[in-house]
């Protein structure tokens, strides 16, 4: 089956007492790897939300005129790994002060954002950016939305797990495109 071909909603995602979350953090293969990483997290997805055109395609979002975003979906189990926990994640992972770009990518279809699929998420997603805005570290307002979530759509086979099936390739573009010198001028203490 072809991923793309059918739209998911978050609870069909999380399933078996599981939960999800969904960030647009630039490009999706460089999402996957943080959160991948944590205890409780079950899977991430790379797909598209936001937009409304039904399965869109990866040439379709980039050349723009969707309103979808690159984002990775999280399947989690909110018993080992908080939804505060990867929202914590998720803010180390991008640049908050940049609209419509993260890094080198640059288009509507790189904007940050957080999409919410309950109320509580929505609540905890608000209070960490008021958290972050209060904290003093940026002298530029954080401009990260939080949005709805809509339909999901899971981007094509060969974006799944990316830097896994192609290191090298996902080393050289994550390196060309500065995000790890960003992300330490930003985050490092």
């Amino acid at each position: 089956m072809i991923l793309s071909m059918l739209a998911v909603t978050g609870a069909e995602a999380a399933g078996n007492g599981n939960s999800v979350a969904t960030f647009g953090g630039g490009c999706f293969w460089c999402m996957e790897p943080p959160f991948d990483k944590l205890d409780g997290v079950i899977s991430t997805t790379s797909g598209y939300m936001g937009g409304d055109v039904e399965n869109p395609t990866y040439e379709q979002v980039t050349r723009g005129g969707t309103g979808h975003v690159e984002v990775v979906q999280v399947a989690f189990d909110p018993d080992v790994v908080s939804y505060d926990k990867l929202l914590g994640v998720y803010w180390r992972n991008i640049d908050p002060l940049t609209d419509n770009r993260q890094f080198c990518d640059v288009g509507d279809s790189y904007r940050p954002v957080i999409f919410v699929h309950d109320d509580d998420q929505r609540r905890l997603a608000e209070e960490s950016k008021r958290e972050l805005e209060k904290s003093g570290r940026f002298d530029r307002p954080v401009i990260v939305p939080v949005e709805e979530a809509g339909a999901f759509w899971p981007a094509e086979d060969y974006h799944q797990d990316y830097y896994r099936k192609n290191p090298i390739r996902y080393r050289y573009y994550r390196t060309g495109c500065g995000r790890d010198r960003r992300l330490k001028e930003l985050w490092d203490e």
